[in-house]
């Protein structure tokens, strides 16, 4: 009797341990996307026009921005940052392809197309394109896929802290000025995107 209530405690106790790491894993500041899976080939539609790139031949879509979501996001923050870098892009110089700040803590996503343009849900910074709305994939061709990486970044500054049309670079500075720790960052979440030209599935 007394070695099955030693199992029974036990297995509570291990079913009380499972949930808290299960509960623990979900309160982990997610960053999620309808538009294509993390580490996966995006649509050929999330690639910029040939109009926005200057007619540029690797602009082949229809710049499109992909559905985002987030959750968990963490405690004390104020505003959110959103980047996207394609770091393989300017023969290994990185581009920004899109610069946006000042993000409501209570917004929980962007819909697809919603930040192909500006819009009161963001301030916008100023991408390499020199715009402050998302700039698509304009891929070289015959080159491995780049990776187009997506970082929302929680923070602690206020919606209206950070003036419009600051670079990446600029952003990151305040967060976290040059040979420092992060200042006012609260968390981060990310996710990848591949683009390859020619497109295929």
């Amino acid at each position: 009797m007394i070695k099955k209530s030693i199992f029974a405690v036990a297995t509570a106790a291990l079913a009380v341990g499972f949930t808290a790491v299960a509960a623990e894993a979900a309160d982990i500041f997610t960053l999620k996307s309808t538009t294509f899976a993390d580490g996966k080939l995006m649509p050929k539609k999330v690639s910029n026009t040939k109009a926005n790139g200057n007619n540029n031949p690797n602009c082949v879509g229809d710049n499109v921005s992909p559905q985002f979501s987030w959750s968990n996001v963490p405690d004390g923050t104020k505003s959110l940052v959103f980047l996207m870098i394609d770091p393989e892009g300017r023969g290994g110089a990185g581009v920004n392809h899109w610069v946006a700040y000042g993000i409501s803590p209570s917004l929980t996503g962007f819909a697809e197309g919603d930040v192909s343009k500006p819009n009161d849900k963001y301030v916008g910074g100023k991408s390499t394109q020199g715009v402050a709305f998302y700039s698509g994939p304009c891929t070289p061709p015959n080159q491995m896929a780049h990776h187009y990486t997506f970082d929302l970044i929680a923070t602690d500054l206020a919606p209206t802290e950070l003036p419009p049309g600051l670079t990446r670079e600029e952003v990151t500075a305040k967060l976290a000025p040059p040979g420092q720790p992060p200042a006012h960052t609260k968390g981060v979440a990310g996710m990848v995107g591949l683009f390859v030209n020619p497109w295929h599935e």
